[in-house]
């Protein structure tokens, strides 16, 4: 029987090793950070922010505590990914290293989405934006 330094998923709340090619979010101070799982306790994300406020990092390929840094991680569910795990997992490899992380249109999230679904997009980049946008249609319209 394994143990938990062998079964790095058990520490996150993951009730088992994630599928290859699963979408992986944890939290982080005030956003969720995301990566591709490729089995083997190891992660594809891009590093962005989650270095610190001011150090951008590239694509990189990590251990799943070092993504995870002590948080819960989630899987994140697409329904049907337009893509096999095998496929997800070669996507999210063939940008390793890849070094063009902006904040609004390439974070992590972009990232994971583009391997998962072929669709560059971020959920919570795009609902903080819509709020403002309601306000100025709203006055202007009104």
């Amino acid at each position: 029987m394994s143990d938990a330094s062998q079964e790095p998923w058990s520490s996150f709340g993951l009730g088992g090793e994630p599928p290859r090619g699963a979408h992986l979010a944890t939290m982080r101070h005030g956003y969720s950070h995301h990566g591709v799982y490729i089995g083997g306790g190891r992660v594809v994300h891009y590093a962005g922010l989650s270095g610190g406020l001011w150090q951008c990092g590239p694509v990189e390929e990590v251990p799943l505590l070092r993504f995870g840094r002590g948080n819960a991680i989630r899987v994140v569910e697409h329904g049907t990914p337009a893509y096999s795990p095998e496929e997800i997992v070669r996507r999210a490899r063939s940008r390793l290293g890849e070094d063009d992380y902006r904040l609004l249109t390439n974070n992590c999230e972009h990232f994971c989405n583009w391997c998962v679904c072929g669709v560059s997009r971020s959920a919570q980049i795009r609902q903080p934006l819509r709020l403002p946008l309601r306000a100025l249609t709203a006055l202007f319209h009104a």
